[in-house]
């Protein structure tokens, strides 16, 4: 295996001190533009690459964030890495992506995984099954950075990015609403996530808001899955006054009442309108197309990432009252709750 090449390597190539190739490869301002250009060019040469371990124990930092998502199958926290990823990179950090598949143990051991790799801060949407919140308090208490994005949990005194989820499904409900439904139900998750939760607030408000009645028995709650929108679909049907439009807590629910309702032989949109929330890739591609909440991931990825380096220029990066910047949302009107959509063409 070749010897990789090292500062000292260059300085010999150029006849100049190991110093003066290490601050130039700094961009130190005392060394001049032409010794700089004359030292990346031996560093490319000899294909020289800098340890980041030694530099990491020379300053303190790795350089390396650590962010958790709860599903790498779900494009929209692919869209939230990259957008992490773009910031991280203008500031030459590299990311550790850990999966947490939905359950708080496996949460935890990727926190023993980040703080085994030393990461300089910690970037995460906390996983539906997490009821207790410790390991994130522990974090806290080591000062390690952490800001939370998307599924944010207000018990948690630390920075946040969020959507307004309230005002998203409020959006939605209008929306149904508008175009003529009356019976509209709710397929919401587990009522001890807070985005969820929010989400089915903002459907009661916008019935009020827009004079129809709610009746607990149009709302129904699943496990935020294809398989579990179906199953509740399917269960409204099974209601005697059954409801003529769903408003989905996400897609992939949204896209197992559509499956239910195909099963059946129910039009969408003439005779049941649909609405997701989280505009997936997938929605713009089936039929009917899905009409759906878009929650600004990319954006979401590069403010949760400003958020972190912005506080952690302070003295102590929990000092103060935590930011918490909340995103609008923006509906995405598609076929699937556009009613009588061939009458109107």
């Amino acid at each position: 295996m070749p010897r990789r090449a090292t500062i000292q390597d260059i300085a010999r190539s150029l006849q100049v001190n190991a110093a003066t190739v290490s601050r130039a490869l700094n961009n130190h301002p005392a060394i001049s533009a032409a010794t700089k250009d004359a030292v990346h060019r031996a560093a490319r040469a000899l294909h020289y690459q800098p340890n980041r371990v030694a530099s990491s124990l020379r300053l303190g930092k790795t350089r390396i964030l650590g962010v958790m998502i709860p599903s790498a199958e779900i494009n929209f926290f692919g869209s939230v890495v990259h957008g992490i990823e773009k910031v991280a990179s203008e500031q030459d950090y590299n990311i550790i992506i850990y999966q947490s598949n939905e359950s708080e143990d496996w949460e935890r051991r990727g926190v023993q995984t980040f703080l085994r790799s030393q990461v300089d801060g910690v970037l995460v949407s906390v996983a539906k099954g997490t009821t207790d919140p410790a390991h994130w308090l522990a974090l806290q208490k080591q000062r390690i950075p952490l800001v939370l994005f998307d599924r944010v949990n207000a018990t948690l005194p630390v920075p946040s990015v969020s959507i307004d989820d309230r005002k998203g499904a409020f959006l939605a409900t209008g929306h149904l609403a508008v175009q003529g439904y009356r019976r509209i139900a709710f397929i919401g998750g587990q009522a001890h996530v807070p985005i969820w939760a929010a989400r089915l607030q903002g459907y009661r408000e916008a019935l009020l808001h827009h004079g129809l009645p709610f009746d607990p028995a149009l709302v129904v709650h699943g496990d935020v899955s294809v398989d579990s929108g179906a199953a509740c679909m399917e269960a409204l049907l099974e209601l005697k006054k059954r409801p003529d439009a769903v408003c989905c807590v996400e897609d992939f629910t949204a896209l197992g009442a559509l499956q239910a309702l195909r099963a059946r032989g129910i039009a969408v949109p003439d005779e049941m309108g649909v609405v997701g929330f989280a505009n997936e890739a997938f929605g713009a591609f089936i039929t009917p197309s899905l009409t759906t909440v878009d929650q600004q991931t990319v954006r979401m990825g590069e403010e949760a990432a400003r958020l972190f380096f912005a506080l952690s220029g302070r003295e102590s990066f929990y000092s103060g009252k935590p930011k918490r910047l909340v995103l609008e949302p923006t509906l995405v009107v598609r076929d699937s709750s556009q009613k009588n959509l061939t009458g109107k063409k």
